[in-house]
């Protein structure tokens, strides 16, 4: 099953998730919050690792996406990763924050979004959540071709499972 964590710019999705996460032991995945720097990193859910994504302006090997610059290393290293977590079972979860303006072009983690959608959409035993910005969420089902999903906002993560 897909479930879909969407909701504006800035408006706790992701604070939202973290804290959902925390305590369980069957969700991995990646998320992507701010560093004290105000810079974004991701997350590894269960290992609590995490490594930089906001790439410098002196990064040679980046992507630019609006007034963010990525390091494609991080988004690598991310896809490896989340591909590397589907097939282990203990996760029942498996978080993607965020797909967006990158995925919709296929970069960014579009290459294990694209992987875990199709493996888990008609999954009942292992679920993938996405997180989509708001204004995005057409754009994305469509682009990754979903029709069945439930719709979350942060304020449904408390009483969610």
């Amino acid at each position: 099953m897909i479930y879909i964590v969407t909701g504006a710019i800035r408006s706790g999705k992701t604070t939202a998730l973290f804290k959902w996460c925390n305590n369980r032991n069957d969700v991995d995945g990646l998320l992507c919050p701010d560093a004290k720097d105000g810079k974004r990193y991701f997350l590894k859910v269960k290992q609590k690792d995490r490594f930089t994504l906001e790439a410098n302006n002196n990064d040679e090997d980046s992507i630019e996406i609006g007034h963010f610059k990525f390091l494609k290393s991080a988004f690598n290293e991310a896809n490896t990763f989340l591909n590397s977590i589907a097939s282990n079972k203990e996760n029942k979860y498996i978080v993607i924050d965020e797909i967006g303006k990158l995925e919709l072009k296929n970069e960014g983690l579009h290459l294990s979004a694209d992987t875990l959608i199709s493996k888990f959409k008609l999954d009942e035993n292992q679920h993938v959540i996405l997180v989509v910005r708001d204004y995005l969420f057409d754009a994305v089902m469509k682009h990754y071709t979903i029709s069945d999903y439930y719709l979350l906002n942060k304020e449904d993560l408390e009483s969610f499972f």
